[in-house]
């Protein structure tokens, strides 16, 4: 009973009339979540089923559809049950581990691409040493360093705020992003410098490196033949997008953050909505369409089931 009063809660307020359209915001929020789940999933069960997807570049695939879902899991079953709660609140620990695991699953993005433009440079580049540099061990190194790294970064930023004394219990939010920071009632030097320090590490070095990485696969499939700039275009094409619909989603994060108050509080919850729903299903989509194996084994798929 002396710890349920020691637990300290934070009100959520970015919704708006929650309590009107409650239901309306559960089923769409629902479905959506469950969308998420099976278009991922089920391209993640064909890579693993057909021995052909057993590549590097697959696996990379597969490994940035699970992340999309662990993203999802860390904010869709927390928003449905405040809709259906009389009172949108979070504890503080919680508050701090989705905080912890939205930036740390969000860099791994970052990095998983960083991976899969450097496994397309390999491919397209230097074709004969492919087989060589891309081994099972390398892609194993490269997963674990995507996943490991953000998490590490991240952790420090949630130690340095988990003993900050809170002076306003108040979220503008439905979920707890870098929002937290105006909890406090003083602002950590230390902590904005370590900030800008893992910015840098899981997000702005991958970022540049996919932007050299895919320069260097353009001008060089420039100058070779057609069949090397059509494999450029149908294997690079998809992961551009894909990297640009999540700058986006990075994008949106920064602005609400910044904006705070400033921004109308309708406004603000359909750009978080933004940040949560569209990204997670625009990955399964462009990679089920636009690469071409992925594509054929949907297509038997989908006729198999109709057949039955």
């Amino acid at each position: 009973m002396e710890d349920e009063l020691n637990v300290t809660y934070i009100t959520l307020t970015g919704h708006v009339e929650v309590q009107k359209y409650r239901y309306v915001y559960f089923l769409i929020m629902f479905t959506v979540y469950i969308l998420i789940i099976c278009c991922n999933f089920t391209i993640v069960c064909l890579i693993w089923i057909h021995r052909n997807l057993h590549e590097p570049m697959y696996i990379f695939i597969a490994a940035l559809l699970i992340n999309s879902v662990l993203f999802s899991t860390n904010i869709y079953p927390k928003l449905l049950i405040d809709f259906l709660s009389e009172k949108q609140i979070i504890s503080y620990s919680a508050c701090l581990f989705q905080f912890f695991l939205f930036y740390s699953l969000g860099s791994s993005e970052f990095l998983l691409l960083s991976a899969m433009a450097y496994d397309r440079y390999v491919s397209i580049c230097k074709p004969l040493q492919y087989p060589t540099i891309m081994r099972k061990t390398t892609v194993s190194i490269f997963l674990g360093l995507a996943w490991l790294v953000p998490a590490c970064h991240i952790s420090v930023l949630v130690i340095m705020s988990a003993d900050m004394k809170l002076c306003n219990l108040t979220l503008n939010g439905i979920f707890c992003n870098n929002s937290i920071y105006n909890l406090h009632c003083v602002s950590s030097r230390t902590r904005s410098i370590f900030g800008v320090f893992a910015v840098i590490v899981t997000a702005l070095f991958p970022l540049l490196f996919i932007l050299f990485t895919y320069t260097r696969i353009l001008i060089i499939s420039y100058r070779s033949c057609k069949t090397v700039r059509k494999k450029a275009a149908q294997t690079c094409l998809p992961h551009l997008l894909v990297l640009i619909s999540f700058s986006c989603l990075c994008a949106y994060d920064v602005i609400i953050v910044r904006l705070g108050s400033k921004f109308p509080k309708t406004a603000r919850l359909i750009m978080t909505l933004q940040v949560i729903m569209y990204h997670p299903l625009f990955n399964p989509i462009i990679y089920g369409l636009k690469m071409k194996e992925i594509s054929k084994h949907l297509k038997r798929l989908f006729s198999q089931t109709k057949v039955m």
